[in-house]
């Protein structure tokens, strides 16, 4: 199993729309990549305060590396990164992605 693990720090302007936005192009993923086997996001609820503007993410899980290398060459997630990196603070750096393999 693969935890695709991606934190955003939004844009002061980002509204509710666009996050929605986000959140729905990804779900809609989940039937188009083989190998996915489930979505998780929200807001941060962390009370250590270490979060450092990350302030919503989403966790996408793979049953193996070939389904998250799928994910990645997807040309809708490829959209969806593009809403990703517009809506976040400062581009590409308002973004922590990071995998963790179990």
């Amino acid at each position: 199993m693969i935890s695709h693990c991606v934190f955003i720090r939004y844009r002061k302007d980002a509204t509710d729309a666009m996050r929605d936005d986000i959140y729905k192009g990804l779900q809609a993923l989940k039937p188009r990549i083989p190998g996915l086997a489930s979505i998780v996001i929200g807001a941060n609820s962390s009370p250590e305060g270490l979060d450092k503007g990350f302030s919503e993410g989403f966790i996408v899980t793979f049953r193996t590396a070939e389904a998250r290398d799928r994910y990645l060459a997807d040309e809708e997630h490829a959209k969806v990164g593009a809403k990703i990196v517009a809506a976040a603070e400062g581009g590409i750096e308002g973004i922590l992605v990071y995998d963790l393999e179990s």
